[in-house]
Protein backbone atom coordinates (compact mmCIF):
# COMPACT_ATOMS: atom_id res chain seq x y z
CA UNK A 1 0.00 0.00 0.00
CA UNK A 2 1.45 3.25 -1.22
CA UNK A 3 1.17 6.14 1.25
CA UNK A 4 1.86 9.85 2.07
CA UNK A 5 2.49 11.44 5.19
CA UNK A 6 1.30 15.52 5.11
CA UNK A 7 0.87 17.53 7.04
CA UNK A 8 -0.49 21.14 6.81
CA UNK A 9 0.11 24.15 9.56
CA UNK A 10 -2.71 27.00 10.40
CA UNK A 11 -1.88 29.85 12.24
CA UNK A 12 -3.15 33.00 13.79
CA UNK A 13 -0.75 35.86 12.85
CA UNK A 14 2.19 36.86 15.58
CA UNK A 15 2.64 40.39 16.45
CA UNK A 16 0.59 42.70 15.23
CA UNK A 17 -0.23 45.12 11.98
CA UNK A 18 1.75 48.49 13.33
CA UNK A 19 4.96 46.55 12.75
CA UNK A 20 7.22 46.65 9.56
CA UNK A 21 6.69 43.56 7.22
CA UNK A 22 10.19 42.15 7.89
CA UNK A 23 9.70 42.10 11.89
CA UNK A 24 6.21 40.46 10.90
CA UNK A 25 7.67 37.56 8.64
CA UNK A 26 10.49 37.37 11.39
CA UNK A 27 7.98 36.59 13.80
CA UNK A 28 5.65 34.12 11.84
CA UNK A 29 8.93 32.19 10.58
CA UNK A 30 10.00 32.24 14.46
CA UNK A 31 6.46 30.33 15.26
CA UNK A 32 6.43 27.75 12.59
CA UNK A 33 9.73 26.42 12.86
CA UNK A 34 9.28 24.34 15.80
CA UNK A 35 6.44 22.80 14.02
CA UNK A 36 8.49 22.79 11.03
CA UNK A 37 11.14 20.62 13.49
CA UNK A 38 8.19 18.57 14.57
CA UNK A 39 7.15 17.50 11.48
CA UNK A 40 10.95 16.21 10.32
CA UNK A 41 11.00 14.68 13.93
CA UNK A 42 7.73 12.71 12.86
CA UNK A 43 8.96 11.78 9.23
CA UNK A 44 5.96 13.66 7.64
CA UNK A 45 7.18 13.88 3.42
CA UNK A 46 4.93 16.67 2.27
CA UNK A 47 4.15 19.66 4.17
CA UNK A 48 2.31 22.94 3.38
CA UNK A 49 1.42 26.25 4.93
CA UNK A 50 -1.52 28.70 5.04
CA UNK A 51 -1.89 31.48 2.21
CA UNK A 52 0.92 33.95 2.50
CA UNK A 53 2.35 32.65 5.62
CA UNK A 54 4.98 34.70 6.46
CA UNK A 55 2.27 38.06 6.54
CA UNK A 56 -1.49 39.24 7.84
CA UNK A 57 -3.88 38.76 5.50
CA UNK A 58 -3.55 42.41 4.26
CA UNK A 59 -6.13 42.66 1.59
CA UNK A 60 -8.71 44.52 3.88
CA UNK A 61 -6.47 47.80 3.14
CA UNK A 62 -5.20 49.10 -0.12
CA UNK A 63 -2.34 50.62 1.39
CA UNK A 64 0.85 50.43 -0.64
CA UNK A 65 2.96 49.74 2.44
CA UNK A 66 2.48 45.75 2.15
CA UNK A 67 3.96 45.87 -1.50
CA UNK A 68 7.09 45.60 1.59
CA UNK A 69 5.97 42.62 2.34
CA UNK A 70 6.91 41.11 -1.09
CA UNK A 71 9.97 38.52 -1.57
CA UNK A 72 11.80 37.36 -4.55
CA UNK A 73 10.90 33.60 -5.55
CA UNK A 74 13.59 31.48 -5.04
CA UNK A 75 15.95 34.08 -4.14
CA UNK A 76 14.57 35.14 -1.50
CA UNK A 77 14.97 34.86 2.15
CA UNK A 78 11.94 33.03 2.95
CA UNK A 79 12.17 30.63 -0.02
CA UNK A 80 16.24 29.68 0.80
CA UNK A 81 15.35 29.30 4.61
CA UNK A 82 12.60 26.61 3.44
CA UNK A 83 15.08 24.57 1.16
CA UNK A 84 17.03 24.74 4.29
CA UNK A 85 14.59 22.84 6.17
CA UNK A 86 13.33 20.96 3.33
CA UNK A 87 16.80 19.28 2.59
CA UNK A 88 17.30 18.78 6.28
CA UNK A 89 14.02 16.57 6.84
CA UNK A 90 14.05 14.94 3.13
CA UNK A 91 10.48 16.59 3.34
CA UNK A 92 8.83 18.62 0.35
CA UNK A 93 7.59 21.89 1.60
CA UNK A 94 5.13 24.22 -0.24
CA UNK A 95 5.38 27.70 0.64
CA UNK A 96 3.03 29.66 -0.13
CA UNK A 97 4.26 33.41 -0.36
CA UNK A 98 4.08 37.44 -1.32
CA UNK A 99 5.69 37.62 -4.38
CA UNK A 100 7.86 40.34 -6.15
CA UNK A 101 8.65 39.54 -9.89
CA UNK A 102 10.02 42.68 -10.73
CA UNK A 103 8.98 46.27 -8.89
CA UNK A 104 5.47 47.55 -9.47
CA UNK A 105 4.44 43.20 -10.23
CA UNK A 106 3.13 41.46 -7.62
CA UNK A 107 1.89 37.42 -7.37
CA UNK A 108 0.04 35.22 -4.80
CA UNK A 109 2.18 32.51 -4.92
CA UNK A 110 3.15 29.19 -3.38
CA UNK A 111 6.94 28.13 -3.92
CA UNK A 112 7.19 24.04 -4.11
CA UNK A 113 10.75 22.46 -3.01
CA UNK A 114 11.14 18.89 -3.47
CA UNK A 115 13.07 16.54 -0.26
CA UNK A 116 16.59 17.41 -1.41
CA UNK A 117 16.13 21.03 -1.02
CA UNK A 118 15.74 21.88 -5.00
CA UNK A 119 13.25 24.68 -5.73
CA UNK A 120 10.66 22.82 -8.57
CA UNK A 121 8.85 25.39 -9.57
CA UNK A 122 5.82 27.67 -8.25
CA UNK A 123 1.86 28.18 -8.40
CA UNK A 124 0.70 31.71 -9.25
CA UNK A 125 -3.17 32.46 -7.71
CA UNK A 126 -5.31 32.61 -10.82
CA UNK A 127 -8.46 34.05 -9.27
CA UNK A 128 -8.37 37.34 -7.73
CA UNK A 129 -11.14 38.50 -5.89
CA UNK A 130 -11.63 42.70 -5.69
CA UNK A 131 -14.61 43.04 -3.30
CA UNK A 132 -15.33 44.78 -0.23
CA UNK A 133 -12.46 43.78 2.11
CA UNK A 134 -10.70 41.48 -0.44
CA UNK A 135 -9.20 43.98 -2.22
CA UNK A 136 -6.51 41.65 -4.02
CA UNK A 137 -6.20 42.91 -7.22
CA UNK A 138 -4.57 45.68 -5.38
CA UNK A 139 -1.76 43.90 -4.04
CA UNK A 140 -1.62 40.77 -6.68
CA UNK A 141 -1.61 40.48 -10.77
CA UNK A 142 -3.46 37.32 -11.88
CA UNK A 143 -1.02 34.41 -12.18
CA UNK A 144 -1.25 32.39 -15.44
CA UNK A 145 0.79 28.97 -14.65
CA UNK A 146 -1.05 26.71 -17.13
CA UNK A 147 -1.87 24.41 -13.93
CA UNK A 148 1.70 22.97 -13.38
CA UNK A 149 2.05 19.83 -11.22
CA UNK A 150 5.01 18.70 -9.49
CA UNK A 151 6.56 15.46 -9.52
CA UNK A 152 8.14 15.35 -6.08
CA UNK A 153 10.18 12.64 -4.41
CA UNK A 154 7.01 10.80 -2.82
CA UNK A 155 4.46 12.27 -5.37
CA UNK A 156 2.43 14.36 -7.96
CA UNK A 157 1.05 17.20 -6.54
CA UNK A 158 -0.47 20.39 -7.46
CA UNK A 159 -1.45 24.29 -5.70
CA UNK A 160 -4.78 25.94 -6.23
CA UNK A 161 -5.03 29.01 -3.64
CA UNK A 162 -7.76 30.29 -1.71
CA UNK A 163 -10.21 31.95 -3.94
CA UNK A 164 -9.50 29.30 -6.66
CA UNK A 165 -11.56 26.72 -5.00
CA UNK A 166 -14.68 28.40 -6.35
CA UNK A 167 -13.52 27.57 -10.22
CA UNK A 168 -14.08 24.27 -10.48
CA UNK A 169 -11.68 24.41 -13.90
CA UNK A 170 -8.75 24.29 -12.25
CA UNK A 171 -9.25 21.59 -10.19
CA UNK A 172 -9.68 19.52 -13.36
CA UNK A 173 -6.67 20.95 -15.44
CA UNK A 174 -4.55 19.62 -12.51
CA UNK A 175 -6.01 16.82 -12.12
CA UNK A 176 -5.57 15.96 -15.90
CA UNK A 177 -2.10 16.89 -15.36
CA UNK A 178 -1.40 14.36 -13.42
CA UNK A 179 -1.82 15.59 -9.71
CA UNK A 180 -2.90 13.04 -7.21
CA UNK A 181 -2.85 15.79 -4.04
CA UNK A 182 -3.50 19.10 -4.34
CA UNK A 183 -3.02 21.71 -1.37
CA UNK A 184 -5.07 24.85 -1.33
CA UNK A 185 -4.22 27.27 0.93
CA UNK A 186 -6.09 30.01 2.03
CA UNK A 187 -7.17 32.92 4.25
CA UNK A 188 -11.37 32.54 4.78
CA UNK A 189 -12.86 34.32 7.55
CA UNK A 190 -16.52 33.29 8.42
CA UNK A 191 -19.69 34.68 7.00
CA UNK A 192 -20.62 33.68 2.99
CA UNK A 193 -18.34 31.24 1.69
CA UNK A 194 -17.91 29.14 5.19
CA UNK A 195 -20.63 27.13 4.11
CA UNK A 196 -19.01 25.85 1.00
CA UNK A 197 -15.72 25.31 3.31
CA UNK A 198 -16.35 21.36 3.66
CA UNK A 199 -18.60 21.87 0.37
CA UNK A 200 -16.58 22.37 -2.58
CA UNK A 201 -12.74 20.85 -1.95
CA UNK A 202 -14.93 17.69 -0.82
CA UNK A 203 -17.06 17.75 -3.88
CA UNK A 204 -13.93 18.68 -6.40
CA UNK A 205 -12.13 15.74 -4.47
CA UNK A 206 -14.72 13.38 -5.57
CA UNK A 207 -15.34 14.71 -9.05
CA UNK A 208 -11.08 14.29 -9.70
CA UNK A 209 -10.12 11.38 -8.11
CA UNK A 210 -7.47 13.61 -5.66
CA UNK A 211 -6.92 14.29 -2.25
CA UNK A 212 -7.35 17.73 -1.49
CA UNK A 213 -5.78 19.41 1.74
CA UNK A 214 -7.44 22.64 2.69
CA UNK A 215 -5.42 24.81 4.66
CA UNK A 216 -7.07 27.90 6.77
CA UNK A 217 -5.58 30.65 9.41
CA UNK A 218 -7.08 31.00 12.61
CA UNK A 219 -7.66 34.53 14.38
CA UNK A 220 -8.82 38.09 14.09
CA UNK A 221 -6.33 40.49 12.62
CA UNK A 222 -6.57 44.03 14.08
CA UNK A 223 -7.34 46.85 12.66
CA UNK A 224 -9.21 45.49 9.62
CA UNK A 225 -12.67 43.74 10.44
CA UNK A 226 -13.53 41.59 8.41
CA UNK A 227 -14.23 38.89 10.53
CA UNK A 228 -12.42 36.07 12.05
CA UNK A 229 -10.29 33.17 10.54
CA UNK A 230 -11.94 29.81 11.47
CA UNK A 231 -8.98 27.11 10.69
CA UNK A 232 -10.83 24.03 10.25
CA UNK A 233 -8.07 23.23 7.59
CA UNK A 234 -8.75 19.33 6.15
CA UNK A 235 -7.61 16.51 4.55
CA UNK A 236 -10.06 14.91 1.92
CA UNK A 237 -9.98 11.85 0.33
CA UNK A 238 -10.51 10.83 -3.58
CA UNK A 239 -14.37 9.71 -2.27
CA UNK A 240 -15.13 13.10 -0.79
CA UNK A 241 -14.55 12.15 2.77
CA UNK A 242 -13.00 14.74 5.71
CA UNK A 243 -10.74 12.25 6.89
CA UNK A 244 -9.00 14.81 8.86
CA UNK A 245 -9.63 18.21 10.35
CA UNK A 246 -7.66 20.45 12.57
CA UNK A 247 -9.66 23.01 15.43
CA UNK A 248 -11.33 26.21 14.29
CA UNK A 249 -9.44 28.41 16.62
CA UNK A 250 -5.83 27.74 17.49
CA UNK A 251 -2.79 27.61 16.08
CA UNK A 252 -2.30 23.62 14.75
CA UNK A 253 -0.14 21.39 12.73
CA UNK A 254 -2.47 18.46 11.34
CA UNK A 255 -0.40 15.33 10.11
CA UNK A 256 -1.93 12.70 8.14
CA UNK A 257 -1.55 9.57 6.28
CA UNK A 258 -2.89 9.50 2.65
CA UNK A 259 -3.55 6.30 1.29
CA UNK A 260 -2.85 6.79 -2.28
CA UNK A 261 -3.64 3.43 -3.63
CA UNK A 262 -7.70 5.15 -3.00
CA UNK A 263 -6.96 7.58 -6.13
CA UNK A 264 -6.48 4.70 -8.43
CA UNK A 265 -9.29 2.93 -7.06
CA UNK A 266 -11.63 5.49 -7.07
CA UNK A 267 -10.79 6.40 -10.64
CA UNK A 268 -11.30 2.88 -11.50
CA UNK A 269 -14.48 3.20 -9.81
CA UNK A 270 -16.08 6.43 -10.98
CA UNK A 271 -14.80 6.95 -14.82
CA UNK A 272 -15.20 10.36 -14.88
CA UNK A 273 -12.23 10.71 -16.62
CA UNK A 274 -13.22 7.79 -19.24
CA UNK A 275 -16.21 9.45 -19.75
CA UNK A 276 -15.76 13.72 -19.81
CA UNK A 277 -16.70 14.63 -23.71
CA UNK A 278 -14.27 17.54 -24.15
CA UNK A 279 -15.35 17.60 -27.84
CA UNK A 280 -18.72 18.81 -26.71
CA UNK A 281 -17.87 21.95 -24.37
CA UNK A 282 -15.89 24.10 -26.92
CA UNK A 283 -19.00 26.39 -27.04
CA UNK A 284 -17.74 27.12 -22.87
CA UNK A 285 -14.93 29.28 -24.17
CA UNK A 286 -17.11 31.24 -25.92
CA UNK A 287 -19.59 32.11 -23.59
CA UNK A 288 -18.51 35.24 -21.72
Amino acid sequence: MSKIKSAIIQMALKGDTTMEPDEIRDKMLEAHIPMIDQAGSEGVQILCFQEVFTQPYFCPSQDNRWYAAAESIPDGHTTRLMQEYAKRYNMVIIAPLYEEAMPGVYYNTAAVIDADGSFLGKYRKTHIPHVAGFWEKFFFKPGASMWPVFTTAYGKIGVYICYDRHFPEGWRALALNGAEVIYNPSATVAGLSQYLWELEQPASAAANGVYIAAINRVGREEPWSIGEFYGSSYFVNPRGQIEAQASPDKDEMLIHEMDMDMVREIRDTWQFFRDRRPETYGSLLDLN
